[in-house]
Parts: C-alpha cells; sequence; structure tokens
C-alpha cells in the first residue's frame, strides 16, 4: 500500500474514531459534571475537523504535477497543518478560558463514573490529569476545582501539541534540511551504480509525501557526455526504484578531475 493510501486510510480511521469519542466524552460530561471530559470532548470534535482538513490536504497533494505546479501540490499539506494549529489554538483558549471560569466559580463534584469513563477512553497524554480527577471524586468537598485544573492542564498540552505539529510544517515551507536519513539512503544507493565515482552536493526539499531532490555527481572525465547522461539517468532510476518517496531527482555531472 502506498503513502498516500495508508494516511488516507489512517485520517479516515481518526474521523471515525474521534466522532465515537467526541459523542461518548459530550455526552458523559454534560451529564456527570465533568469538565475535563468536556475539555476532551471539545479537543475531539477539533481532531473532527482537524482530520478533515488533513484528508483534503492528502488528496490534492497527491495530484500530479502541472504546468502551473511543476514540482506537484505538495505543499498544500503544511498549509493545511497551519490550519489545524488555528483549530487547536482557538479550542485550547476556550477550554482554558472556561476552566478558569470553573476555577473561580463553586460547583457540583464530578459524577464518580465519569473516572470509569476517562479510565477506558483517554489516551496516555491525559494520565496525568485523570489522577487529578480521581481526587476531585473521592476526596469529596474542598477538591471541587481539582476538575477544573485538570481541563486547564489540558488546554496546555494542546498548546504544546500545537508546537509540535506547527513546527516540522514551518521547516517543511521554509526548505529547511532535516533529511539526513534520506541522503544517506541516496549516497549509499549511489555507490551501487557503476560509473559514479562518487556523490557531492545533495539537496532535499519535501513537497508534501514526496521528496525533491538536487543531486552532484563525479564520474570520468575522459568519458563522453553522452555516457555521462546514460550513467546520470541509470542512478536516478536505480534511486526512484530503491525509494518510490522520492518524486523526481535533478542530476548535475561533474568530471573527477
Amino acid at each position: 500500500m502506498s503513502r498516500e493510501k495508508t494516511a488516507i486510510k489512517t485520517t479516515y480511521f481518526s474521523i471515525i474514531s474521534n466522532a465515537l469519542l467526541a459523542t461518548i466524552k459530550w455526552t458523559a460530561g454534560y451529564f456527570g459534571n465533568s469538565y475535563a471530559l468536556i475539555a476532551d470532548a471539545i479537543e475531539s470534535t477539533t481532531d473532527i475537523f482537524s482530520s478533515a482538513l488533513v484528508l483534503v490536504g492528502i488528496k490534492y497533494s497527491s495530484k500530479p504535477a502541472d504546468k502551473n505546479h511543476p514540482y506537484g501540490h505538495g505543499r498544500i499539506e503544511p498549509l493545511v497543518t497551519f490550519a489545524v494549529v488555528g483549530f487547536l489554538v482557538i479550542s485550547a483558549s476556550i477550554i482554558a478560558r472556561q476552566s478558569i471560569i470553573n476555577i473561580q466559580t463553586p460547583h457540583d463534584l464530578p459524577r464518580a463514573y465519569t473516572l470509569i469513563i476517562l479510565a477506558g477512553i483517554i489516551i496516555w497524554k491525559e494520565i496525568s490529569y485523570r489522577l487529578v480527577l480521581k481526587k476531585s471524586i473521592f476526596l469529596g468537598k474542598g477538591f471541587e476545582s481539582a476538575d477544573d485544573w485538570a481541563a486547564l492542564f489540558a488546554a496546555a498540552f494542546i498548546l504544546y501539541n500545537c508546537y509540535l505539529i506547527f513546527r516540522p510544517a514551518l521547516g517543511e515551507v521554509m526548505d529547511e534540511h532535516t533529511h539526513d536519513d534520506v541522503v544517506i539512503k541516496i549516497r549509499e544507493v549511489s555507490k551501487t551504480v557503476i560509473g559514479v565515482i562518487e556523490t557531492e552536493k545533495c539537496y532535499i526539499r519535501k513537497t508534501g509525501m514526496k521528496y525533491h531532490v538536487d543531486l552532484h555527481i563525479i564520474v570520468d572525465s575522459n568519458i563522453t557526455v553522452k555516457e555521462g547522461h546514460d550513467i546520470s539517468h541509470q542512478l536516478k532510476n536505480k534511486i526512484q526504484e530503491e525509494m518510490p518517496e522520492i518524486s523526481n531527482i535533478l542530476m548535475h555531472v561533474e568530471p573527477n578531475s
């Protein structure tokens, strides 16, 4: 299965699972008087819209290159990522604002069954505030705000995740070099092609799920231009055969002396 198909399948799964989780969390949070669950429901709801945006981005980015987009349409993905981050920042702000209001306003304890629901559906990143929620349920009066502090912590965690998502997307737009593993693999493959003495510059830019490569190779200075051209094409074909994620390679041939 191609990387694009795998990503699309994963995104569909994310939309369905988040829709189910959001329904459970909204219902249990509302009737169980747990703002920590409601906060998580807000995040799950945001994830549904975010995943839908990602799906659009993946499908658009897989369109082939054309006259107006010679490098393909892959750069739509970081733009979609920026939109997703915007959704997350808004949801975190809403959660944080309501958490602060709830902390300052006396209210009833969460229902005990909300802890069971949390234990069943909340992923590892929320384990810490789940422990705080236990206190608000079992310690009784005086710990009503623990649930609200848990929700506030969740908002901070969402903002932290925003940074983790935003930073690679920004690097992609800026053509930041973060692909040493790809460079190493290209150099290794190059050594297997007869006629390639060495590789020099190897620049890589990522567009969506594909890579574009600028590669300088060194060949024998005594061979003809045609022979050098043939070597470069053999190498290009070999690299793309071994690394299908590479969409295009611009090859520059240099003599060894």
